[in-house]
């Protein structure tokens, strides 16, 4: 079992902590190949590097796009609401990672589960 470190922006990272949010959507590159079923990930808030979440890895979903990732998983434990849901598009990950980086690498939907402290 292996400890990886990922930032994390606030709005995710309060989801994650309330439990709406299971599944962390990421590009599938060199860090993120080596996690495994199991592990354990230190969120760390982008914001306030004070503020970090422990969870353990559950189950790990590989795509070659988003747009294949978002018609397999349910996007309300993505990180959607009820509110938003109706507008989610896999353009939405974009602003994170560029249409090169998804073909060169693929993509990865981490399914985690809180560690209480």
């Amino acid at each position: 079992m292996k400890n990886h470190i990922m930032n994390l922006n606030p709005s995710p990272f309060e989801m994650i902590k309330s439990g709406k949010k299971t599944i962390e959507l990421r590009l599938f590159d060199e860090k993120r190949q080596g996690i495994e079923v199991g592990d354990r990930i230190t969120f760390v808030n982008t914001e306030n590097p004070e503020k970090t979440l422990r969870v353990e890895v559950k189950s790990i979903y590989v795509f070659e796009s988003f747009e294949t990732l978002y018609k397999a998983l349910p996007l309300l434990e993505c990180g959607y609401t009820e509110e938003d849901i109706h507008t989610a598009s896999p353009k939405d990950m974009e602003a994170y990672y560029s249409k090169e980086k998804q073909q060169l690498y693929g993509v990865v939907g981490i399914e985690v589960e809180l560690i209480k402290a």
